[in-house]
């Protein structure tokens, strides 16, 4: 049971991390588009714009920097599931990608400080 009540904490945490980003972001003038886009290649937190650019955001969340902290928790493995849920996404909206301006931005969240890398990869 406890292993149950551990993944819903966590998964409640990575909810306020996720909404927290999403107010600071918005407070930088992003736009949002959708949360939590979700197909079979992968999970995207935020899809956002900034003007024309279209802008797919991870959130990750450490308690402290120890093992490099959030922003060396998104592996290249991490990237190319990123990559192929944005393509999907675009495909989805009948976005074409020589056409769409897009970024992935990192919000890392480390405590309570949070961190913005837009164009992280």
């Amino acid at each position: 049971m406890a292993n149950g009540s551990q993944e819903t904490n966590s998964r409640s945490r990575g909810n306020e991390f996720e909404r927290r980003a999403e107010r600071y972001l918005l407070e930088q003038g992003l736009r949002l588009l959708e949360r939590n886009y979700q197909c079979k290649l992968g999970e995207i937190d935020l899809v956002m714009s900034q003007g024309p650019t279209l802008v797919f955001v991870e959130v990750r969340y450490r308690k402290n920097s120890l093992f490099g902290g959030a922003a060396a928790s998104v592996t290249p493995a991490k990237q190319q599931r990123l990559r192929r849920a944005a393509h999907s996404y675009m495909q989805s909206k009948g976005l074409n990608e020589s056409q769409q301006s897009c970024r992935f931005d990192l919000v890392a969240c480390e405590g309570s400080h949070v961190h913005w890398i837009p164009n992280a990869f």
